[in-house]
């Protein structure tokens, strides 16, 4: 268990630090920062690296953007197993409906709850 938490520590944590020296040492925005992760991600779990470093180190690597990637990546695999070419245009989206229905709810709270305040 101890192990399992410092691996994802580890590797979540080396996947941050790539990112904040990519802001530090490129001019790179965060948006294009952010799009470069997802692609890895994507690039890497359709390749089956991705795989191997989930395995290794569990939320350190499925949590960071890389992860999200690698979760369309798996999804659009499946899918098109299952169904066939129209798996490429639905896998997406049935494997990160769950993640983004939870964002959706989780920014629909916040905007009820809160008290919005001009600047």
């Amino acid at each position: 268990m101890l192990l399992m938490c410092v691996k994802a520590f580890l590797v979540g944590g080396a996947i941050c630090v790539i990112g904040q020296l990519l802001i530090d040492f490129t001019k790179m925005t965060p948006a294009r920062i952010l799009v470069t992760f997802v692609c890895a991600g994507v690039v890497l779990g359709g390749l089956g690296v991705y795989d191997k470093l989930v395995d290794f180190a569990g939320a350190g690597a499925t949590i960071p953007l890389t992860g999200f990637g690698n979760a369309l990546a798996t999804g659009v695999k499946d899918a098109v197993q299952k169904d066939g070419f129209l798996g490429v245009l639905t896998g997406s989206f049935t494997a990160m409906a769950g993640g983004v229905t939870v964002a959706v709810l989780c920014g629909l709270v916040t905007a009820l709850v809160t008290i919005p305040k001009d600047k």
